[in-house]
């Protein structure tokens, strides 16, 4: 299988794996927005949700990696700039999405 297949496949079956991890976090989110806290941090220490929301962040990370490499690979042409940016901008990119989370 040619690398193009497989980081395409590898980009489809992440962001259909990311689709419940993301409905559940969208629905705890909600739930526990209001609230104060303690209740917030109870709510991250149990051990399902840490669990599931390190794969979520797992998951989301590698989606985040990939398809940002796939972006600078069909719209950027000179490969000198390709590999300066695709290096810089995948570090800083991945980096804001830790700090944003």
């Amino acid at each position: 299988m040619h690398i193009s297949t497989k980081k395409w496949l590898f980009i489809k079956i992440s962001s259909f794996v990311l689709i419940p991890f993301m409905i559940w976090f969208i629905v705890n989110f909600i739930s526990i927005y209001e609230n104060d806290y303690q209740s917030v941090v109870l709510f991250f220490a149990q051990q399902p949700t840490r669990i599931l929301f390190s794969i979520f962040i797992v998951i989301a990370f590698f989606f985040s990696a990939l398809t940002i490499s796939e972006i600078f690979e069909d719209y950027i042409k000179d490969q000198k700039i390709k590999k300066g940016i695709s290096k810089k901008e995948l570090i800083f990119v991945n980096n804001n999405f830790f700090v944003e989370t």
